[in-house]
C-alpha cells in the first residue's frame, strides 16, 4: 500500500482541547481502519510542526478523503505527502 506522511499542526480549538487529544488519535486510527488504511506511526514533535503521522492507504483518493475528514473536525491542520520507499526511489532513479 502507498505510504503518506502528514505534518500536523494543532488549531486553536485543538490546543484548547489537548487533554482529549489521545481520544481523538484513537478515533482517527479507527477511521483509518474503517477506510482500509492504517496509521503506522504517530510522533509528537518539536519545531515547526506539532506532530507527524505515517499512514498507509490503498490509494491517493482514500488518503485525501481521510485528510479532508480530519480537517473538517477542526482540531488540526495537515500537510500530507505521498512517500516513496528507498526501493521505489532506486527503481525510479535507475529508469532515468
Amino acid at each position: 500500500m502507498p505510504t503518506y506522511i502528514s505534518l500536523i499542526n494543532f488549531t486553536q480549538k485543538g490546543a484548547e482541547a489537548i487533554k482529549d487529544g489521545p481520544k481523538r488519535l484513537d478515533a482517527a486510527k479507527q477511521r483509518l481502519r474503517d477506510a482500509g488504511a492504517e496509521m503506522k506511526a504517530f510522533y509528537l514533535v518539536t519545531g515547526q510542526y506539532d506532530a507527524v503521522s505515517i499512514i498507509e492507504a490503498p490509494n491517493d483518493e482514500v488518503a485525501t478523503k481521510l485528510a479532508m475528514g480530519t480537517a473538517a473536525l477542526g482540531f488540526v491542520r495537515t500537510q500530507t505527502c505521498r512517500a516513496f520507499a528507498e526501493d521505489d526511489y532506486r527503481k525510479m532513479a535507475a529508469s532515468l
